[in-house]
């Protein structure tokens, strides 16, 4: 999840985020193509998507639900501590974070999609 803390202006937000959508990571690119176009029961997510003044990798309004893809620089104390801060604001907002580790998504990939799958599903009747 990038922490906007430049230019806080609107259009310089909303360009850091197009940014962010083109040059996007493998990981990112690889759960991307698997969760857009509602491919996942159904959800709609949108990519890099705004957040106050944080960019959610991934977010399914409809389930108020943020996915964050994190490189190995987050196993860093000081990263860890941040990174459980934005998730407790967001939290506090009420969105829950789901946080996957790049190597996850790229070599566990079928285990990442069943785990969002889990929580997008938590208490509606299966299909």
């Amino acid at each position: 999840m990038a922490d906007y803390r430049g230019n806080t202006t609107i259009v310089g937000l909303l360009e850091w985020c197009r940014d962010l959508r083109r040059t996007s990571t493998d990981a990112e690119a690889i759960l991307w193509k698997l969760l857009r176009a509602r491919q996942l029961a159904g959800f709609k997510f949108r990519r890099q998507h705004q957040f106050g003044p944080y960019i959610l990798d991934f977010f399914c309004a409809e389930r108020s639900l943020g996915i964050e893809l994190d490189g190995d620089q987050h196993a860093l104390s000081a990263n860890l501590a941040r990174d459980a801060e934005r998730s407790w604001l967001l939290e506090e907002q009420g969105v829950q974070v789901l946080r996957f580790g790049n190597r996850d998504v790229l070599l566990e990939t079928e285990a990442v999609l069943m785990r969002i799958y889990t929580v997008l599903t938590e208490g509606r009747p299966t299909p």
